[in-house]
């Protein structure tokens, strides 16, 4: 359960430092997804996770 817990502050963090470094760049990407198709945004999405999972499995070995 620690584990879980800091990797979800980890991604609080990161996805924290990216608005305070780049909020006009966020805004730009949040429009940007507005008009991606909601499929294309799921793939992505998908792949994203795999390749997290994959990472941390590899990690952990």
């Amino acid at each position: 359960m620690t584990d879980l817990m800091t990797a979800l502050a980890l991604v609080l963090v990161i996805e924290g430092l990216l608005y305070a470094l780049a909020p006009d760049g966020m805004k730009e990407m949040a429009a940007i997804a507005l008009e991606t198709p909601a499929g294309y945004l799921r793939l992505a999405g998908l792949v994203a996770m795999t390749v997290g999972v994959g990472i941390v499995w590899v990690i952990r070995g």
